[in-house]
C-alpha cells in the first residue's frame, strides 16, 4: 500500500488475508484511491459488507466505520444505516456470491428504489471463502466444488441485471484496468442515488486451481487479454467477441 494511503488503514494493519494472485488486494488499493482523490472525510463514510473474502476489503483494514453483517444481507443493513442517518455516505463492498446469489432479491429492489447506496461487487465468479461452490456469475463450464463435470447454467450479466432493476449508474472493469477503475468509481460515490460496479477480481485458489490455471498470475493474464472496451467491442466482430469480456459504463441503451 501506497504511503499517502496509509492513513486510511487502522494502525494494527500489516498485511492482508488475501492469497497470492487475488485481486481483492488490487480493488482495496483502488477504492481508497478513488477515495482520496475525492478528498472525502473517513468518519463521514460507512462501509457495509457481508460474508466471504470480498467483505475482508474494508473490515478490518479501512480506519472508519465498519458494519460486517450476515452472509447476503449487506444491502439491508446498509439501507437501514442510511436510513436512520441520511448523512452517511454508505458503500458496500461484497463478493458476487453474497451480493449477487444470496442476497440477489436485495439488491435488485435497491435498485429499483434507487436507494442511495453504492455497492461494489468484487466478482470473482465463485464462492471463494466457503469451499469453491458455483456462483451465479461462474461461466458455463467452470469447474466448481458443486459443478465437477462443469457449469451447465450461464451467468448472470450483472450490468444488465441491476441496469434493468433501476440502477442511475452502473459499470464493470476488471481490476487489471486501475485507471478507467478508479474514474468509475469516484462517479459512482459522488452520485447520490444507486449506483453498482462490478468489479472483475480473480480468485487463483477456488477458481484458478480447479481450472487449470497454473501460477496465481495466469488469471490477471486473460482478464488483460479478455477485457475489452465498448468502443473496441463496436469494432470487432461477433466471432473476435466470443470470449472477450466487455467493460466500460453502460445505460439501458448501450447493454
Amino acid at each position: 500500500m501506497a504511503r499517502d494511503l496509509e492513513k486510511y488503514l487502522r494502525p494494527e494493519v500489516k498485511s492482508t488475508p488475501f492469497c497470492p494472485g487475488c485481486g481483492h488486494g488490487i480493488l482495496m488499493n483502488l477504492i481508497l484511491r478513488a477515495i482520496n482523490e475525492l478528498q472525502w472525510p473517513m468518519e463521514k463514510m460507512l462501509f457495509v459488507s457481508g460474508i466471504g473474502c470480498a467483505a475482508w476489503i474494508p473490515s478490518p483494514h479501512f480506519n472508519a466505520d465498519t458494519l460486517h453483517t450476515l452472509h447476503g444481507r449487506a444491502i439491508p443493513f446498509a439501507t437501514g444505516a442510511k436510513m436512520f442517518n441520511p448523512d452517511l455516505k454508505v458503500i458496500v463492498v461484497s463478493g458476487d456470491g453474497d451480493l449477487t446469489s444470496i442476497g440477489g432479491n436485495h439488491l435488485i429492489h435497491a435498485a429499483r428504489r434507487n436507494t442511495p447506496l453504492t455497492v461494489i461487487c468484487a466478482d470473482n465468479m465463485i464462492y471463494g471463502m466457503t469451499g469453491g461452490q458455483v456462483a451465479s456469475t461462474s461461466p458455463v463450464g467452470a469447474l466448481t466444488a458443486t459443478t465437477m463435470e462443469g457449469n451447465p447454467y450461464r451467468p448472470f450479466d450483472l450490468c444488465k441485471l441491476v441496469l434493468g432493476a433501476g440502477a442511475s449508474y452502473v459499470a464493470r472493469y476488471s481490476v487489471t484496468q486501475p485507471l478507467s477503475l478508479i474514474e468509475a468509481l469516484k462517479k459512482a460515490l459522488y452520485m447520490p442515488a444507486f449506483t453498482f460496479l462490478d468489479v472483475l477480481s480473480p480468485c487463483p485458489t477456488q477458481f484458478g486451481r480447479r481450472n487449470r490455471f497454473d501460477a496465481p498470475t495466469d488469471m490477471l493474464k486473460v482478464l488483460m487479454e479478455r477485457c475489452v472496451s465498448r468502443d473496441e467491442a463496436s469494432r470487432m466482430g461477433k466471432d473476435a467477441l466470443a470470449d472477450k469480456i466487455i467493460t466500460g459504463e453502460f445505460s439501458n441503451d448501450e447493454c
